[in-house]
């Protein structure tokens, strides 16, 4: 793709990263996954800030659409994610991530098989307050639309 991305040097890192982005594969291509979301925890487990890839995929387009259109859509996509970095507080000492999936309907086990029980629901605390929303990027290219954007608490719940 050309297109110069940071990548997990740690191969337990890069090893978790890639399966779960391939596990959500087939979900993504049914159009099941609303939204993949990388939450950052503090010590006391409430997410201090999260980066959502908001996506819709269009079933009608599946073979109208080359590589190359969809791979040049993308390209511009990953350029913008570098600048994402700044608008990012540092992370305390402690911290911790996880990426989840926010599904439109839970695949059912009778139609997904073994794959459906590799996905449970998440124990995430929530923001008591809405949260603060800043837009990174977005792309609409049939097929694919994708929206980038960080949620942070709110300033009062900061203070709680």
């Amino acid at each position: 793709m050309n297109v110069v991305v940071n990548k997990a040097r740690h191969p337990q890192l890069a090893n978790y990263i890639h399966s779960s982005i391939f596990a959500l594969l087939p979900y993504i291509q049914k159009g099941l996954v609303e939204r993949v979301v990388v939450i950052f925890y503090g010590q006391d487990q409430v997410p201090l800030e999260k980066f959502v890839f908001k996506l819709t995929i269009g079933q009608s387009y599946q073979s109208s659409v080359s590589e190359a259109e969809l791979e040049f859509a993308l390209r511009a996509f990953l350029v913008k994610l570098n600048v994402s970095e700044t608008i990012a507080k540092p992370l305390p000492s402690g911290a911790n991530w996880e990426i989840t999936a926010n599904f439109r309907e839970l695949p059912s086990q009778e139609n997904e098989g073994e794959e459906a029980k590799l996905w449970v629901p998440t124990d995430t605390k929530q923001w008591m307050q809405p949260s603060e929303i800043t837009p990174i990027k977005s792309m609409d290219s049939n097929p694919l639309k994708l929206q980038l954007y960080m949620e942070h608490p709110s300033v009062t719940e900061q203070k709680v």
